[in-house]
């Protein structure tokens, strides 16, 4: 069984992480969670939709 390694961004040791998601390389799928909530609710993306959420996030901000 695979259990996943959860990874924060880098850029989120900075003075206020704790508005951060944790992202992990699940089989087939890039895995999402809220790092406050580890045992909550998880995301299971395609790379592909992943990599265009990053585009997005990236290009426009979505408010964040």
């Amino acid at each position: 069984m695979h259990v996943p390694r959860w990874r924060k961004p880098a850029r989120s040791d900075g003075i206020d992480n704790s508005h951060c998601v944790e992202v992990a390389d699940l089989d087939g799928a890039i895995g999402v969670r809220d790092s406050k909530d580890p045992d909550g609710p998880k995301l299971a993306l395609s790379p592909e939709s992943f990599a265009a959420f990053l585009f997005r996030v990236k290009r426009d901000g979505l408010g964040l």
